[in-house]
């Protein structure tokens, strides 16, 4: 975690599709790190197999080693059901750009 630095609020610009209709490519969202998740959050996570790779994802539940987390976008999406449990970095509160609002 340390390379996303030690501010604890995070800028955060969305890549892919797995996320869509709720976030699309290019949308700056504001990412708070550390931040505990609940089912149906959208959180930043990344993976033990693929450990410099971050992605965003919604929080379904907690188990055993992390996290099962799905893309919104199933068939653009690859997440808990073929990685397995996820590490939760964060959770995402608001996009910024295009349209601004809370994410939900």
């Amino acid at each position: 975690m340390s390379s996303l630095g030690r501010l604890r609020w995070r800028r955060l610009r969305v890549r892919g599709a797995s996320m869509a209709p709720t976030l699309r490519d290019g949308d700056i969202v504001l990412l708070k790190l550390r931040s505990e998740p609940s089912p149906g959050d959208v959180v930043l996570v990344r993976w033990s197999s693929r450990p410099e790779q971050l992605s965003v994802k919604r929080a379904v539940c907690r188990q055993d080693g992390g996290w099962h987390v799905t893309g919104d976008h199933a068939e653009a999406s690859t997440d808990s059901r073929e990685l397995g449990p996820a590490e939760v970095l964060g959770v995402l509160h608001w996009r910024l750009v295009p349209r601004p609002g809370r994410i939900r």
